[in-house]
């Protein structure tokens, strides 16, 4: 079933290539982000995703994230958003041991942003919602040389701090990727202060004006962006 699932699947995404959709895409990875692209638009690859997600119910959480594992190896993004909708659809199953196999896809798998992102938002910031110990790794993930490791400690705590979760985690994530030289890592941890601020403006505020003397000046307008304007304007000023 598997094999003949992901060759259908990849027919399924060769029908919708679109040349068009292939140009843009690449436009939005710098060099050195290996994004492999079919071509096909977000919208044809969640309604693929949603129609294969009926195939996999039948499946056991083992030999979903076996298909997840070939998906992943393919590298192509349109391939690793359906393997993230996969492995999300099995959130009310995840348990402890699963954080290795999510681990090990970060360090593995993730080349680009786009990866990154969707994978940490949703498979992994649901896990760690689930069983919040598990943030003391990402602090760990926070000290390691990938890229794109690193961003994944702020951006798997996108979505708990919306909901105003584990502030003072996310400013210890924050302290250690603070003078990261990376851009890409520098959007990340704004980008988490900034869904932090959602629910804690005044605290994330009070933060980014104590560190805003070394923190980049990339991180720090991510990070005030959803701020009324008098608060900006008192962030910015050097």
């Amino acid at each position: 079933m598997k094999q003949n699932m992901i060759s259908e699947l990849r027919m399924a995404l060769q029908d919708k290539v679109d040349l068009q959709t292939k140009q843009i895409s690449s436009r939005f990875f710098k060099p050195g982000e290996e994004a492999l692209v079919y071509g096909v638009k977000s919208v044809e690859v969640k309604q693929i995703a949603k129609e294969y997600s009926k195939q996999i119910t039948a499946c056991s959480k083992q030999e979903v994230f076996a298909i997840c594992e070939e998906l992943w190896q393919s590298e192509y993004l349109e391939e690793a958003f359906i393997a993230c909708q996969f492995s999300e659809s099995l959130t009310k199953q995840y348990e402890p041991a699963d954080f290795q196999t999510f681990e090990r896809w970060v360090n593995t798998y993730v080349n680009n942003w786009a990866d990154c992102d969707t994978l940490c938002n949703h498979t992994i910031g649901n896990f760690v919602m689930m069983y919040p110990a598990f943030i003391e790794d990402l602090k760990r993930w926070a000290t390691s040389p990938n890229r794109w490791t690193k961003r994944a400690a702020a951006v798997t705590l996108i979505i708990p701090a919306r909901k105003g979760l584990f502030l003072k985690d996310i400013f210890e994530i924050a302290d250690i990727l603070l003078l990261d030289q990376d851009d890409l890592v520098q959007k990340g941890y704004g980008w988490m202060l900034k869904a932090a601020s959602e629910r804690n403006q005044q605290a994330v505020f009070d933060y980014v004006l104590a560190k805003k003397e070394v923190m980049p000046r990339t991180a720090l307008r991510y990070a005030i962006e959803k701020m009324p304007q008098e608060l900006k304007v008192v962030a910015m000023k050097k």
